[in-house]
């Protein structure tokens, strides 16, 4: 029986990158394959639909997962998620030469954010700000860059416009993940020492490979086997996990979503069985 697996097209090289976890894992005795979606939204509807078994999730997909299944009795679980995905923090940055010294100095400031479905760049951060008592519209001026909406922040331009915005005068602060505000100083979208963190959110988790209940056991139990079998030593994977992003696959878990879970509920964004009521979210 073939296992199928979801994945959003956010870039092109997810192709790429399944097409070579494909052959690996043919090639290893699994008989798997994959399909692409254009939006988050669609793959966690059809997982838990079962018309595909498992899915390279976002963490906000994922919650969605959770919501939707339940709804139906069925349920869900995180099989493997990448070194990478665990304990990550989104910060808050400002211009060096801002006055503004801390998360509660954003009273009546301009704050720059991504994709209105970024869990790290505007859900998480958002609920931060609440948490410091300051309320997005009321206390702070959102600016949203809403690139690549339904990738569920997937896509970094947001974020990188978000940044430009600082950069250049036209938003007072800005919120990104932590690993965006390392690249974005290698890669020279933020000159040298021209940005300074005066906040950060409580730690939480990315992406994971979601299963549904209703996927065939023996097959689910063999791919996550092989995943967590992969080395990055192996010359003919190696390629793929830095596209994708990581050096070795680890045991899924389910705890590091309760930040993104109690923004989605201060928010709005799905209601108990999964359905978007986030009244400015259209993927």
């Amino acid at each position: 029986m073939t296992l199928l697996l979801g994945a959003v097209a956010y870039d092109p090289k997810v192709v790429t990158i399944w097409s070579g976890f494909r052959d690996w894992l043919r090639q290893n005795g699994l008989d798997f394959d994959f399909v692409l979606y254009s939006n988050y939204e669609r793959q966690a509807e059809d997982l838990v639909d079962g018309r595909i078994d498992v899915a390279w999730n976002s963490p906000l997909a994922w919650l969605r997962c959770e919501r939707l299944a339940a709804a139906q009795g069925r349920k869900v679980s995180a099989l493997v998620m990448r070194d990478t995905d665990q304990d990550l923090t989104s910060v808050f940055v400002v211009r060096a030469d801002s006055p503004i010294q801390a998360i509660a100095d954003l009273r009546a400031a301009r704050l720059a954010l991504g994709a209105v479905d970024s869990p790290q760049a505007t859900l998480i951060p958002l609920a931060t700000l609440a948490e410091a008592g300051l309320l997005a519209g009321r206390d702070v001026t959102i600016e949203r860059f809403d690139i690549g909406v339904g990738l569920h922040g997937d896509h970094i331009g947001g974020e990188r416009d978000a940044v430009r915005a600082v950069l250049d005068g036209r938003a007072d602060a800005a919120a990104i993940i932590d690993t965006n505000h390392l690249g974005f100083g290698r890669n020279g979208t933020v000159p040298p020492s021209s940005l300074r963190i005066i906040g950060q959110t409580t730690p939480f988790d990315h992406c994971n490979l979601t299963v549904i209940d209703t996927a065939p056991a023996a097959e689910v139990e063999q791919l996550r086997g092989l995943l967590l079998s992969m080395s990055y030593t192996d010359e003919t994977v190696r390629p793929l996990l830095d596209l994708e992003g990581l050096t070795r696959w680890l045991p899924g878990r389910a705890s590091g979503y309760d930040v993104l879970n109690t923004a989605v509920e201060l928010l709005g964004f799905y209601d108990a069985s999964g359905a978007i009521t986030a009244s400015d979210y259209r993927p």
